[in-house]
């Protein structure tokens, strides 16, 4: 019972945060998911150092992912001038360039290993965050200023939540009937009626949102949109899940209690969000 009661207590401070936060204003947005990619990113550093041999510059990767983050954010936003911008991503190119001199005073035996780890955790986590304003941030040119559009990316989590939830008990009432596994090699537990259980659900979910918010997506479009994140999220969690069983360990931390860590809880998006930045370009 305590640990139920922390796991939801825990998920209710996670989900306030997360919708309070997209939805005050692009500002509030920006710096929790700035927040939460540096987080990550240093969350990831330490389960390469641990577990997979490398030797991680945690810190600065944080830094980077955070840097990332805010050279896009605030681009979108308009709130950083010329000056500002080639000064963020001057720092970014530094990094790079930190990353690639700093192995040949540390002696380390495995340079490559931690050169491609470092960037490779800028691609996995730092850049789907730093895409997020492309999907909610547009230029309103009779206005002549940008519109924050909060409820694209509030959607897009709302979609992994209710995906993530409905496959779970799709899964947990059906699998005696329907008893066939997803990937069974990477998760033993998700199966097929549960994917489809839970995309039935996020497709409903979808309508709704269309119904609750006249004047964005058409019907079609929101449910083109929901069909992206079921798939591209469902693949985004068994990628985190073959990397765990890759290093044997059953979470990316604790820091989140009764939900393991952030890349537990962010696994799904961190490939919803590109691929759906992908669809908003097609549409």
């Amino acid at each position: 019972m305590k640990n139920l009661i922390v796991r939801t207590l825990t998920g209710f401070i996670y989900v306030v945060l997360l919708v309070g936060c997209t939805v005050c204003s692009p500002v509030t947005a920006f710096f929790f998911f700035g927040f939460v990619a540096a987080a990550t990113l240093y969350e990831f550093g330490t389960v390469m150092n641990h577990h997979a041999g490398a030797s991680l510059p945690r810190a600065i990767n944080s830094l980077a992912g955070f840097i990332l983050v805010a050279a896009v954010w605030l681009f979108s936003i308009g709130s950083a001038n010329a000056s500002h911008m080639i000064a963020l991503w001057a720092l970014l190119l530094l990094y790079i360039l930190y990353i690639m001199v700093s192995e040949l005073y540390r002696g380390s035996q495995d340079s490559i290993r931690n050169w491609s780890l470092s960037l490779a955790s800028q691609l996995y986590v730092a850049l789907p965050f730093a895409l997020l304003p492309l999907l909610s941030i547009n230029r309103d040119d009779e206005a002549g200023r940008m519109v924050y559009t909060w409820i694209y990316p509030l959607a897009l989590f709302i979609f992994l939540w209710v995906n993530d939830t409905f496959a779970y008990l799709s899964g947990l009432t059906l699998h005696n009937f329907f008893p066939w596994k997803l990937f069974p090699s990477v998760s033993p537990k998700k199966t097929w009626i549960g994917s489809i259980g839970g995309c039935i659900f996020t497709l409903l979910s979808a309508v709704a949102i269309w119904y609750l918010q006249p004047g964005t997506l058409n019907l079609l479009q929101w449910l083109g949109f929901a069909a992206v994140v079921v798939v591209s999220g469902t693949f985004g969690d068994l990628v985190e899940s073959h990397l765990k069983r890759q290093l044997d360990i059953k979470d990316s931390s604790h820091i989140l209690p009764g939900h393991g860590g952030l890349l537990d809880r962010f696994d799904s998006s961190l490939l919803a969000i590109p691929a759906v930045t992908v669809y908003f370009i097609l549409l």
